[in-house]
């Protein structure tokens, strides 16, 4: 067997063929950062949209910069990463948009008084949505617990004993049809349903809670089965192996397994329903005192107190108006809340070579 050896003075030759021509990075971010920062003028400043036009046309730049120097290939990922880039800074615009606003108008509202008081004989300045925060937690407390177990237990027959049934099939397609039905009409089938057991005019917290459920159990459904579908079958199949009966198995080995994702997705349906404002204004009522009972009179809740003091602000109308803003920012608090304890619940009960 021979080897041939390449002379260092032809190695010294071809290198510099084999090395790709590259943009620099810092001329390649600075165009990139004024490309930003004036679109950004253009959105909230006072610029004109030649700040924009402009911004297209550096952004461009790179692209057809990259197709002289690094070649066809280099130029269209460059390309599929700006469009991919700017798309995703376009969806940040209403949001950024919205927290803005809502901060910018319901921080001054916030104090003391806001979270300690409630509206009863309140006119013009003063009170707050300590009424409004106890109702909304009290029915949302109802909600969670009429559908956790009503989605748990249907998620795991799904899985668990109908799998490939023609059960299981028909129930799958109907939570993919109540996942779709607007909140109203949640909202007219709880009034609907407490009108026939206790007649017109009916308004309790309890009914709002049955609305949500509603629409909360199809969320806790797909997010349990999708949790319990993950559980590998091996550790089924062992338990089996040692005897242990199915109904023991699903207790302690899938659910534990399980665990986290089931949490997640509850915590998720809860901050999905929470907002909800079309059902509670029907079933729930709106109240300016104070209601501990879910089973007798009005309950107000933070979506119906925004939406009632922007409809009917009195005279004057700004003290209301800034409370709506008050309680929207809190509403926002509480659902971010909820979504930052889902995540640490995913991190603390997922398994360690998953975090």
């Amino acid at each position: 067997m021979t080897m041939t050896l390449t002379p260092p003075e032809t190695r010294e030759r071809t290198a510099p063929s084999l090395r790709t021509r590259r943009l620099p990075k810092a001329a390649v971010g600075a165009l990139h950062g004024l490309a930003v920062l004036l679109a950004v003028a253009w959105i909230v400043g006072p610029a004109d949209a030649r700040a924009g036009l402009l911004a297209v046309v550096l952004a461009g730049i790179v692209p057809l910069w990259s197709r002289i120097v690094e070649g066809r290939r280099k130029a269209k990922d460059r390309l599929v990463t700006l469009l991919v880039t700017t798309a995703f800074g376009i969806a940040l615009i209403p949001l950024g948009s919205i927290v803005w606003t809502v901060l910018e108008k319901g921080v001054p509202v916030l104090s003391r008084e806001f979270f300690t008081y409630s509206m009863r004989n309140v006119v013009g300045e003063g009170g707050g949505i300590h009424h409004a925060i106890t109702g909304t937690l009290l029915i949302t407390l109802g909600a969670t617990v009429i559908s956790v177990p009503i989605g748990l237990f249907t998620a795991i027959y799904v899985v668990e004993y109908g799998d490939g049934t023609r059960l299981a099939g028909a129930l799958r397609f109907l939570v993919d049809v109540m996942t779709g039905i607007p909140s109203i009409v949640a909202g007219l089938f709880a009034y609907a349903l407490f009108v026939v057991i206790f007649g017109d005019g009916v308004r309790m917290g309890i009914g709002g809670a049955v609305a949500l459920s509603v629409l909360m159990v199809p969320v806790v459904v797909r997010s349990c089965e999708e949790m319990l579908k993950l559980v590998p079958t091996e550790l089924r199949e062992a338990s089996y192996a040692l005897g242990v009966p199915q109904w023991r198995t699903i207790v302690k080995v899938v659910l534990p397994t399980a665990l986290a994702g089931i949490v997640t997705g509850v915590t998720l349906a809860i901050a999905r329903v929470i907002g909800e404002t079309a059902p509670l204004l029907v079933i729930a009522g709106a109240t300016d005192s104070v209601n501990f009972n879910l089973f007798d009179g009005r309950m107000a809740t933070l979506p119906v107190f925004t939406y009632t003091s922007i409809i009917q602000p009195g005279v004057p109308p700004e003290p209301a108006i800034a409370r709506a803003w008050g309680a929207a920012l809190v509403l926002l608090l509480i659902v971010m809340l909820l979504n930052l304890i889902a995540r640490l619940v995913s991190h603390v009960f997922s398994p360690a070579g998953e975090r």
